[in-house]
Formats: structure tokens, sequence, C-alpha cells
């Protein structure tokens, strides 16, 4: 099975945490073609306020100015290569390698509107790439910066490169890990399973917002795209043990978004 995997920045703050899903990713990477793709926004959050440069989201994206931007480029850069480092330790040959789209055109971006400054939306994966990885027995690690036809670089939301991915990989599962347990409802209980319509209906609320909403919408992008082969987005706990099994099966983990 195909499955894209999206890893939230928050997970990926400590050693020991990116060792651990390492580690899971790693055993589900023996019997299931998987492609990684990583946030870093705690990570980024942190590094504007030390340089004190400040943070504004609109609808759960990060409004990047030439300042911003160039934490991008620092940022994404850092936490891709301890990413990688993590699944490469102990192993006798290169497993992950790192693929920054800034680097090899994994993805192609356009702007996504002037009151969002430097931030791209992804329209197009590169398929080709990311099937010779797995053919050649290796992990693609994506850290989400971009260019545009112009050259232009753009910072770009992980889970809408998450979902672009999926759809260009044909993959049957798009699994979002998180700091959270999962898709919370109106009276904040964990949702275990919902519909495209229900997903929309927790966005329109403003049930579902920031981080969520952006969620969300890259899981309903995934599932709707024509001729797309995704059937399935978790959104689950990544600091719980077994989560990329459970995700992969047909566990009750997190909250599963379908289709219907």
């Amino acid at each position: 099975m195909k499955a894209v995997i999206k890893i939230g920045g928050a997970l990926l703050e400590t050693r020991e945490s990116r060792e651990a899903l390492a580690r899971e990713i790693k055993d589900a990477f023996a019997s299931h073609d998987i492609v990684v793709v990583h946030g870093w926004g705690k990570q980024l959050t942190k590094h504007l306020t030390d340089n004190g440069i400040e943070t504004k989201f609109v609808n759960g994206l990060r409004v990047t100015t030439k300042e911003v931007l160039d934490g991008v480029k620092i940022v994404s850069k850092r936490v891709n290569r301890e990413l990688v480092d993590a699944f490469n330790a102990d192993e006798p040959t290169l497993l992950a390698v790192g693929l920054e789209i800034l680097g090899v055109g994994m993805v192609d971006v356009v702007p996504m509107g002037p009151e969002l400054g430097y931030v791209g939306r992804p329209i197009n994966a590169n398929a080709q790439l990311l099937d010779l990885q797995i053919r050649l027995g290796q992990l693609p690690v994506i850290a989400c910066v971009g260019k545009d036809a112009n050259g232009q670089i753009y910072n770009v939301n992980a889970d809408q490169v998450a979902a672009s991915c999926a759809q260009a990989f044909q993959a049957c599962k798009l699994i979002f890990l998180t700091d959270v347990p999962g898709v919370a409802g109106p009276t904040n209980e964990r949702l275990q399973h919902i519909s495209a319509e229900q997903a929309q209906r927790l966005i329109d609320s403003a049930v579902a917002t920031g981080g969520m909403q952006a969620k969300l919408n890259a899981a309903l992008s995934a599932l709707s795209a024509m001729g797309t082969r995704t059937r399935e987005v978790v959104i689950a706990p990544g600091n719980r043990q077994g989560v990329v099994a459970a995700a992969l099966a047909d566990v009750d983990i997190g909250t599963r978004v379908t289709l219907a």
C-alpha cells in the first residue's frame, strides 16, 4: 500500500521524539511504500520570536514577509536534516533522502494571495521523483519550501504539500501525525470518523480553526481530487506509541476522514 505520512513540527522538537517516529515509520516502510512530509512551524515561530520578528496567521496559514521567508529557509533545512539523520541512524546504507522542494523541484507552486505574502499553493507534485526514490529503496523526506515558475521562493504549508504528494503518488492513505488526539467536535470530543461533508461543516461553523482547519482543507483536497486513489485521511496523535501501524491499519486512533 502507498501512503503519505505528514509529521507536524511539534513532534520533531526533541531527538527522542524524532527517533521514536523514525523507528515506527522505518518498520512500516518494510511493507508499505511511504513518503514522509514534515512541518517545522513551531521551530519557525521560536526562530522568529528569538529574532524579534512578528508572527501572524490567516486561516491557519502563516503570513510570510521577506523577513519570515529568510527564517523559513534556515529552519526548514535544519529540521529536514535532523529528521533524515534520525531515519538513517544505525542504517548500514542510505535509507532516507531529504528532498527540499527548493532544491529538487519537488512541487510546483503559485502564490496564494497578497494578504499572505510569500505563501505558495502546491499545484503539481513530482510523482516520477517519488516513485524513483521508492524503487531505489529510499524513503523520501520532504521539507516544504517551493518556487514558482519565475523562480520566486515561497513558504508552503506542509499539510497542503502532503495532500499534493498523496494525489501525485496515488497514495491510498494520507496520515497527519499531530500533537492532538484527533479532530474535536462541537463539545471538544474526539470524533472517531467523519465524512467530507461533516469536515466541511466543522470548518464552516468555526469548530475547526487554525492548524486543524488547514488539515481538514488538505484532507478534503486529497479525497476529492479527480482521479485520486486516496480513500482515507487519518489525523492522529503522533506521540502515541504504535500510532503509525495503527493509522495504516483499521485500528481506532485519531480521526478518520472519508468522502462519505
